[in-house]
């Protein structure tokens, strides 16, 4: 035991303190988005809108983040990740507290999209930030450890949240999500000061590359697109099936999902240090990564068996563990050749995309066409998906060659 706690230590050596930082930086912001998770609840129970009302503020709110990462890439590539980050972290702060007085729909619309325009101008800003803090050989760990920061917070936020709104009310949660990004704010000008900070891998690029010139990024953010609606369905669609179906309370549903959290926390660094070094290539392993999530949803359609619902759950976790670390280190290495900002933009907004197309698709199959059908769908979805990341590696095999 004493030998597998040391090895599962070591996987987390060699990044540097930055990187870190930045995680917690991360993790105080990703804990303090505690309104998210009860924003439906909010809006029907304490300001009386219809669930049509909610739909449309939920449009809003995806239609904000998409605003945000694009803009949020522009600026990062013209004044600098750090000023980004310290804007967009403070004045995120700000509004969550102002939220809570908009009452009527018009405005509480107009406020979710501002909110997630300037709070979600960070997430480029932030990938940018991450490469330039760790080596090239450490980045698919360092995007790792964001992944497991990003996890634990949305762990905590949510049941963070409950307490709250429990001891003060809807208003204390808008008050202590404002609190913690200006904390969040405070921490990053302390520690990740430029002028005290040290960059690894600073990519200064003469004549950066327009993303969207890049036919290779353009394939694997469409492959982005639709592997983020398959994998969106483990939260949306997916928890109404194993009720509907399968009979499971609402404590087996959270132990199912909980079980996905658990097995990234414990598994996804150690596993994500084993195959950085082996022989496969980032295209290759984010193949492996959609094949594994498509065959989760495949196997349900196979047996009605209970078990099979764990086996998905599995294929689902592994998938996801080895396609979004690779992904994003994929993306940032695509970005050291053109403008960093806008590539990392984009690759933000193909999951942005997928949360406003995603979640309303698989609802509507479900109620026209049923669990089965539905599955059927998602996992021809992710048969795309890993064909347009065949097509890419064999792209990006010819362009060596050449």
């Amino acid at each position: 035991m004493k030998t597998l706690f040391t090895n599962y230590l070591n996987t987390f050596k060699g990044l540097s303190k930055e990187v870190w930082w930045l995680a917690l930086i991360t993790l105080i912001n990703r804990a303090g988005t505690m309104v998210i998770p009860f924003l439906s609840l909010y809006l029907t129970k304490s300001l009386n809108f219809s669930l049509a009302d909610v739909g449309w503020i939920m449009s809003a709110f995806g239609l904000g983040s998409v605003v945000g990462s694009w803009l949020g890439g522009k600026l990062t590539d013209k004044i600098g990740y750090y000023k980004v980050m310290v804007f967009s972290l403070f004045c995120t702060g700000i509004l969550f507290v102002a939220l809570q007085f908009l009452t009527s729909f018009v405005a509480f619309s107009l406020g979710i999209f501002l909110v997630m325009l300037v709070a979600d101008m960070f997430r480029p800003a932030m990938f940018v930030a991450l490469s330039a803090y760790s080596k090239p050989e450490n980045k698919t760990r360092s995007v790792t450890l964001i992944r497991l920061a990003i996890n634990l917070g949305f762990s905590a936020g949510p049941a963070i949240g409950g307490i709250i709104i429990t001891t003060l009310g809807y208003a204390g949660l808008f008050w202590v999500d404002g609190i913690t990004c200006v904390i969040a704010t405070l921490v990053l000008t302390y520690v990740l000061n430029p002028k005290t900070t040290k960059t690894l891998d600073d990519v200064k690029t003469e004549h950066p590359k327009s993303a969207y010139h890049d036919k290779a990024f353009l394939i694997f953010l469409v492959a982005m697109v639709l592997f983020g609606v398959v994998f969106l369905q483990y939260f949306s669609t997916m928890p109404l099936y194993y009720k509907d179906v399968h009979y499971l309370t609402e404590l087996d549903i959270g132990l199912l999902l909980g079980m996905n959290g658990f097995i990234i926390f414990v598994f996804e660094m150690p596993l994500i240090k084993w195959l950085e070094n082996t022989t496969f290539t980032k295209s290759g392993l984010m193949l492996f990564g959609a094949i594994l999530t498509g065959l989760s949803f495949l196997i349900l359609n196979l047996s009605s068996w209970i078990g099979v619902l764990v086996i998905g759950m599995l294929l689902m976790t592994f998938g996801e563990m080895i396609a979004f670390p690779f992904s994003n280190a994929f993306a940032m290495d695509r970005a050291k050749k053109g403008n960093q900002g806008e590539y990392m933009a984009l690759y933000s907004i193909a999951f942005s995309m997928a949360h406003i197309f995603g979640h309303n698709a698989g609802m509507r199959m479900v109620d026209q066409l049923g669990f089965d059908n539905t599955w059927y769908i998602v996992t021809l979805l992710a048969g795309v998906c890993v064909f347009l990341l065949f097509f890419l590696s064999q792209y990006l095999n010819r362009k060596k060659l050449l």
